[in-house]
């Protein structure tokens, strides 16, 4: 059941007289029927008696927590030894960490009973706490006392809600009601771990029913998203309030994190604009801008890298935006998008479509003329991009442009091939700027 390499680490620390399982997540997977992303090790012995063991093939990552990291086979692994926690001060780290004898101790102070099964080298499973029928049952459930396993770090609610979406579980009633209780410690959670965690929900295959269920929880890092909560749209073309239409929506773009939060945050200004006209139909003018000016306070504060945070915020932009099905149309956009983006985009506006009424989801078909038209404009190999144009700012420089003026023709270039206007051939560019220059030292002269 475990690979070579676990085996033998497991081997070496029983054969010395220590117990030792495989802990936690990989257990669950296992008996899920999933492959492992890695493999963590809980053991009686103490963590200079492991490093003794693995002598120059062990690094010592967490002495303070009891975990050292060995080497074996080119893989590493975490082995930590049996503990006990003290008090959570701080509403994430415990004051005081004691080693201890049994692995049972060490169990019981997990967070939920599917993280708390261990197993031996032998695959005999311990599991004190009822994890294996959760895992049958669908269930997400707390080691212990709720409220105490929340209070003790806040950043579990989320990790609950994570599990529920990627694991497509319930979460069970008394641990439900506890995280909805203790929802406002989030507010002590470091950005960076609330982003890793909801990016991980996000890309969930329950996300749409964990963010249609739990909002309120949601609201305490991201406040903007409570106004959609069961705001009416007064729109033929929805069926859904704001919210339900922006859950549904995450569901029906591919499991991509860029995606994902898109979807997310794609019309969380609607109701900060909506309008209603003398027929009571719901009209949300401005509301792409204003929901990329919104999205780009939510990933500064969440503490996005720079490229994601531009990447999400421009796809917010251009999801509600016009492109015709026309060479000319497509190439603009691949111009301005490049082709990584323009296909995410795409996917974008075909996921919030998916999210409208039924009968207005006719736009999938035109949705799928417009990947087919750049798939063609790809093909032949159309300029769209400065790297492809037939002349550089070299050539232009020779001309006598200098600058910024050079920038700037090479940008007028580009827009007339892209408009059709101009083939890309190295002689009529430089014919076209030549005429040009022309022209502007005439007007100026």
């Amino acid at each position: 059941m475990f690979p070579t390499e676990v085996k033998v680490v497991l081997r070496r620390l029983e054969a010395a007289g220590y117990e030792a399982y495989a802990v936690g997540g990989c257990v669950r997977d296992l008996l899920l029927g999933k492959t492992p992303e890695d493999y963590d090790i809980t053991t009686a012995a103490r963590p200079e008696q492991v490093a003794a063991l693995f002598d120059g093939f062990c690094t010592p990552t967490g002495l303070r927590h009891g975990t050292v990291t060995v080497r074996q086979d080119g893989k590493s692994f975490e082995v930590t030894t049996f503990r006990t926690e003290g008090r959570y001060e701080d509403g994430r780290h415990p004051s005081v960490v004691c080693f201890a004898q049994q692995l049972k101790e060490d169990l019981k102070r997990r967070d939920f009973t599917v993280n708390a099964m261990a197993m031996n080298v032998e695959g005999q499973l311990t599991d004190l706490f009822g994890g294996q029928a959760d895992l049958r049952q669908g269930i997400i459930r707390c080691v212990g006392e709720p409220k105490q396993r929340f209070e003790e770090d806040a950043l579990r609610i989320l990790r609950a809600l994570r599990f529920a979406a990627t694991l497509g579980f319930s979460i069970e009633k008394a641990t439900g009601h506890a995280l909805q209780e203790s929802r406002e410690g989030l507010k002590r959670i470091a950005a960076e771990r609330i982003r890793v965690e909801m990016t991980k929900l996000l890309c969930g295959q329950n996300a749409g029913d964990i963010l249609l269920t739990w909002p309120e929880v949601f609201g305490i890092f991201m406040p903007e998203i409570l106004p959609c909560v069961g705001f009416d749209q007064c729109s033929r073309y929805h069926c859904y309030d704001v919210w339900e239409h922006t859950a549904r929506a995450v569901d029906a773009v591919s499991c991509d994190p860029i995606l994902r939060w898109t979807m997310l945050l794609h019309d969380i200004a609607k109701p900060a604009v909506f309008t209603k006209d003398a027929q009571g139909n719901g009209h949300f003018y401005g509301h792409p801008q204003r929901s990329a000016a919104a999205a780009r306070d939510i990933l500064h504060r969440l503490r996005f890298d720079r490229r994601s945070a531009e990447r999400i915020e421009q796809l917010v932009l251009w999801h509600d935006r016009q492109i015709q099905p026309t060479d000319k149309s497509v190439a603009r956009a691949l111009r301005v998008m490049g082709e990584e983006r323009l296909r995410q985009l795409l996917a974008v506006k075909r996921a919030d479509n998916l999210a409208q009424h039924m009968k207005f989801r006719q736009r999938q078909q035109e949705i799928t003329e417009l990947e087919e038209i750049m798939g063609s404009l790809l093909a032949k190999e159309q300029c769209f991009q400065l790297r492809q144009l037939a002349v550089n700012g070299r050539d232009l420089m020779q001309l006598g442009l200098q600058g910024t003026a050079v920038g700037k023709m090479l940008q007028d270039l580009l827009s007339a091939v892209v408009d059709g206007t101009l083939d890309n051939d190295r002689t009529a560019l430089l014919l076209w700027a030549k005429e040009h220059i022309r022209r502007r030292e005439e007007e100026s002269g």
